[in-house]
């Protein structure tokens, strides 16, 4: 097995454990070179994901050479290996923290500022700094989606990730291990923020 999707596997029973994929939700993948990418079948427990459970998918046109059916967001998988050739995984999950915050956020993104976790993300080296996770409207229609994220990203670019309202977060990394210490860092940090919100709210 390729080493960054044993990793992989490794961080999706990881994220299965820890509740942020419930009910089979979410989608994983990784880069396998230039033009394809791994990315998780649709409808399966991401707790229990093995190898078999990836489907390469060409990155160009979302081609499945196998016709095996991949999550229903591959668009936004491929989108993001397009347009960064950096990004070397993807990480989408359904935590509460993300989707109340997604809701309980109006502006077209989520500012973080004054946490020193905001250190956890790449190339952030103070709390000082501030961190903006664009904010998209959902919607079903994939197509529609990733075009409105690919001209977003014309003009500011999706560095760690983005929150879809009422859904949850995609974010990535140049690897496995990358994209897994910031999903864990900015999970962090929603709960910070959102705790925050609600205490200043009483």
């Amino acid at each position: 097995m390729n080493a960054q999707l044993e990793q992989l596997v490794a961080t999706c029973h990881w994220i299965g454990e820890k509740g942020w994929a419930p009910a089979t939700g979410g989608n994983m993948s990784v880069r396998k070179d230039a033009q394809h990418c791994l990315l998780s079948a649709s409808g399966k427990d991401k707790g229990t994901l093995t190898a078999d459970d990836f489907i390469e998918v060409r990155i160009v046109d979302n081609v499945v050479p196998s016709g095996r059916k991949p999550s229903a967001e591959t668009g936004l998988h491929t989108l993001i290996y397009r347009l960064y050739p950096e990004a070397g995984a993807i990480l989408h999950t359904h935590t509460v923290n993300s989707t109340v915050l997604s809701r309980v956020e109006k502006s077209d993104a989520l500012v973080l500022q004054g946490y020193e976790m905001q250190k956890t993300l790449r190339d952030q080296h103070s709390h000082l700094d501030a961190v903006a996770i664009p904010l998209f409207d959902n919607d079903q229609d994939i197509d529609a989606l990733a075009t409105r994220l690919a001209a977003f990203a014309q003009r500011t670019p999706l560095t760690y990730g983005f929150l879809l309202r009422g859904h949850g977060l995609t974010c990535w990394g140049r690897d496995v291990q990358e994209a897994r210490r910031q999903l864990e860092g900015l999970e962090f940090l929603f709960q910070c923020e959102l705790q925050l919100r609600l205490l200043e709210s009483q």
